[in-house]
């Protein structure tokens, strides 16, 4: 029986030019086709254009079991260049513990802020490299690195990463140019460090095969080879698998992990598999997974928190870069809270209730954000309370093929690579995806998010006991007849029925059940007297003032919601 290996996927995240390939290459024993800068455009360009995978394999240790086996590290080296951020957000959902590498003489850079972000979205455990130790000099190296780790444990203080190992190496010596007899500093104790730092990750092999594709090429003979690295389920010889994007299903020849061939792979492996009769080009990137277990969306609901270093507000009907698995497109956004009553209420993770009403946001409630609607009915004690969980219906410019319950992150990835600002604007999970084109008609009228309706305007004049006419609450052209019948209040505190038009200019009839109270009438009464009064001949200033004094006008609000997603734009009062 072969020993067995246990796999954890180690992401090498950093600023471009830290030296994370140069990292990657030292610690590594075993290159994958994808490793080290192989690609003919990232060799020219001297940067890494797309993840490298590469491993390292070294005894089990204690904490990880008794017996024989070996621990292997796949080494997935994210490129550091801001525009290929959507590359690194792919690649940090398929890693169980990320190595930050920094440049110890620059410190944090704006990438290493974006990576750290990531990390703690998606990866419980974190190990910082300082690199390039040679480069400071001999006499004052310790003192410098002693210096940087201080920095970096104060940065890391507020992160769930706080208190994580920092070790400093020099992966290549004089760096790229210096001749391969040149020994990595530092490199061995890393390797010990990452050591205690594996875990057993949560590995399920039932449930869908799925599998993130970062690679696909020909190899003459044999057919073409899929290189990724399995999200969930297993897959073994002879399976089918589909590549959803293209509608197409495919059985699997063989399959190797690390050049060594296998007959079965499962949850967080990294393989290649192998099919026949599949053109390369037509997949760089992307799924493939048990048939017909995905589903192509056009538009979904999340639960989602904003990223506290992404400056701004989060505005309704703004677009964002969304990634969802290894896609990134353009999305719409509009956000939504729970009703203001249920705002402490806890919700169930994970779970979208249909039948529940929501209150449409014009942005994400944070504590910056002070003009929302409804904050405006919760700001009364002087405290703005937040909801605990807030959603948003995501529309996409182009459909995404996607797992259930994925992460989602959204960012403003058009934004100057050289400001010195975080372009992560949110993450969340994917709770509802819509697969239906017309989802505007046929799922959308589910979904019951309303806008809070406010309207004011003021009693004209006392008509009897039972009834007023009022003003101002409606334009000429409205048609007051789909008002007829819903409530309103005074601000005397009597309780009304708006009755139907009066005339043509936009005045109304309001019905008051039990009555006007004889202090309205007073009021109302001697409004009505100035005014009549008024017409005739000048004010004396005495006039003036006793008019601002007693006539305040009696004001008519009216409250109610309406249904964003309603066709027929019913207005409900409760």
């Amino acid at each position: 029986m072969a020993a067995r290996v246990l796999n954890v996927n180690v992401g090498v995240l950093g600023h471009i030019d830290s030296g994370k390939t140069a990292l990657a290459r030292a610690l590594s024993t075993t290159g994958s086709t994808a490793a080290f800068d192989r690609a003919p455009q990232s060799r020219a360009r001297g940067i890494t254009l797309d993840l490298g995978f590469s491993c390292l394999r070294t005894a089990l240790p204690p904490q990880l079991g008794p017996g024989p086996g070996e621990l292997q590290f796949t080494l997935v080296d994210c490129p550091g260049h801001a525009s290929l951020i959507r590359t690194i957000i792919g690649g940090a959902q398929i890693i169980d513990l990320m190595m930050l590498v920094i440049d110890v003489t620059k410190g944090m850079q704006t990438q290493s802020a974006e990576c750290l972000v990531i990390g703690q979205i998606a990866c419980q455990k974190m190990v910082v490299v300082l690199n390039k130790i040679d480069l400071l000099p001999e006499g004052k190296r310790q003192s410098a690195i002693e210096k940087m780790t201080k920095k970096m444990q104060k940065t890391l203080e507020n992160t769930k990463f706080s208190g994580c190992p920092i070790v400093a190496v020099a992966a290549k010596p004089g760096g790229p140019e210096a001749p391969e007899s040149e020994n990595p500093l530092g490199v061995s104790e890393l390797i010990e460090v990452l050591k205690s730092q594996a875990y057993l990750p949560s590995r399920d092999p039932s449930g869908h095969f799925l599998m993130a594709v970062d690679h696909c090429f020909s190899i003459k003979g044999q057919g073409t080879v899929m290189t990724g690295t399995i999200l969930s389920g297993s897959v073994s010889l002879g399976d089918n698998v589909e590549i959803p994007a293209l509608k197409v299903t495919k059985k699997v020849k063989s399959m190797q992990m690390f050049h060594t061939p296998v007959t079965y792979a499962m949850q967080g492996d990294r393989v290649g598999v192998c099919v026949t009769q599949f053109d390369p080009k037509l997949l760089e990137r992307g799924l493939i997974c048990t048939p017909d277990s995905l589903h192509t969306i056009h538009a979904a609901i999340i639960s989602l928190k904003k990223i506290q270093y992404f400056r701004g507000a989060l505005q309704t009907k703004a677009k964002f870069h969304i990634t969802v698995g290894h896609e990134t497109v353009m999305g719409r956004v509009m956000f939504f809270s729970p009703a203001p009553a249920n705002f402490s209420e806890e919700i169930q993770e994970n779970v979208f209730d249909f039948e529940k009403d929501y209150l449409y946001q014009e942005e994400y409630l944070s504590k910056d954000s002070v003009s929302s609607e409804g904050n405006k009915e919760n700001d009364q004690a002087g405290e703005v309370q937040l909801p605990k969980q807030q959603w948003a219906l995501l529309e996409f410019e182009k459909p995404v093929t996607c797992p259930k319950l994925c992460l989602v992150i959204g960012s403003k990835l058009d934004t100057d690579i050289h400001a010195n600002t975080c372009r992560l604007a949110f993450h969340g999970v994917l709770l509802q995806g819509m697969e239906d084109k017309n989802y505007t008609e046929t799922f959308l009228p589910k979904l019951k998010v309303y806008k809070q309706k406010h309207k004011e305007g003021q009693v004209e004049r006392v008509m009897d006991d039972y009834s007023v006419i009022g003003r101002s609450l409606f334009k000429k052209e409205t048609n007051i007849q789909i008002f007829v019948g819903l409530k309103v209040k005074l601000s005397t505190g009597e309780d009304g029925v708006i009755d139907g038009g009066f005339g043509q200019s936009g005045k109304f009839k309001i019905r008051i059940p039990d009555g006007l109270k004889p202090d309205t009438k007073m009021v109302l009464t001697a409004a009505s007297k100035k005014k009549s009064k008024g017409g005739k001949g000048d004010m004396t200033k005495e006039d003036e003032n006793s008019k601002n004094d007693s006539a305040q006008p009696v004001t008519i609000s009216l409250v109610f919601k309406r249904y964003v997603f309603d066709t027929q734009k019913k207005m409900i009062q409760s």
